[in-house]
């Protein structure tokens, strides 16, 4: 139990302008800290407070990542779907050899794509942080 010291039971009351109050709450928006009134106590008796940062030189970057993870997916779709429609055939010997290592190679690619989209949601996680 806490002791009758450690309890907040004073107000204090403090006006502010608009713009004040504004930047003060964009500044503990931007902190790790959830309350603006806890925020307030770290910065009046100078305890540290945490920021979110992000690194925007990777933003171009991220761009391109994503494009290219949804140009992949895309891809393999496409290469799917087209495998499907092979296998629908008539299957003659080589045909069903063709369509086998096709298939070989879409799994492949496949799960070549995965690795990239695990990759890109890692490092776009990483970013937005």
């Amino acid at each position: 139990m806490e002791g009758k010291e450690n309890i907040r039971s004073r107000i204090v009351g403090l006006r502010l302008t608009i713009k004040e109050y504004d930047r003060i709450k964009a500044l503990s928006k931007e902190s790790t800290t959830p309350q603006l009134s806890e925020y307030i106590r770290r910065v009046i008796f100078e305890k540290p407070v945490t920021f979110f940062t992000r690194d925007r030189s990777m933003d171009e970057l991220m761009q391109e990542l994503m494009l290219l993870r949804k140009e992949l997916n895309s891809i393999g779709i496409n290469f799917n779907q087209a495998v499907k429609k092979l296998n629908a055939l008539d299957r003659t010997g080589e045909l069903k050899s063709w369509a086998t290592s096709y298939e070989m190679d879409r799994r492949q690619l496949l799960r070549q794509i995965e690795n990239i989209a695990a990759v890109v949601a890692k490092m776009g996680g990483k970013w937005l942080q």
